[in-house]
């Protein structure tokens, strides 16, 4: 497989696999592009690089700063912006679980602890207390094991991981 084909193919798997971490697939394939490329792009590199609208990368690219996934670097005599990834897979793991915390567990966390406060006065509100009871029990085991990981070094996360598929 030739460099070209093997990027095309990385954009697009990137791509893909970005909306099951929770972002599009145009925010997705930026990173990729911005990850193996060596130097800073500016939104018009990119732009024409993935083909697509000016506002879209723009938009995508505000959106992956947000995450942390990519920042702007300033280039003596530009005035344009330049953006670069973050390369570390570590980081950029962690990033990604912090923002899916943000996105999805903390927000379940605040509905089901007030849903954890409904009465019990039959059998239907107790089985419904008791299931609230344990999401409630299961998402703050899922929220400590995450911010175990969002704060853990690389050697206690791949041990960790490693000791789980053994």
């Amino acid at each position: 497989m030739e460099y070209l084909e093997g990027k095309d193919k990385f954009i697009q798997s990137w791509g893909t696999l970005g909306s099951n971490w929770g972002i599009n697939r145009t925010m997705a394939q930026i990173h990729a592009l911005l990850l193996i490329t060596p130097e800073s792009l500016n939104a018009e590199q990119i732009r024409d690089e993935l083909q697509i609208s000016m506002g879209n990368a723009n938009m995508n690219l505000r959106a992956l700063i947000d995450w942390g996934l990519v920042y702007k670097e300033l280039k003596t005599g530009e005035r344009k912006d330049f953006f670069v990834a973050e390369k570390d897979m570590l980081e950029i793991v962690k990033k990604i679980i912090q923002q899916r915390k943000k996105k999805e567990l903390e927000p379940l966390t605040k509905v089901i602890d007030e849903l954890s406060e409904v009465q019990a006065h039959d059998q239907q509100s107790a089985e419904f207390v008791k299931v609230m009871n344990e999401i409630k029990l299961f998402s703050g085991k899922t929220d400590t094991l995450l911010d175990r990981i969002s704060k853990s070094d690389g050697n206690w996360l791949f041990g960790t991981f490693l000791g789980l598929i053994k």
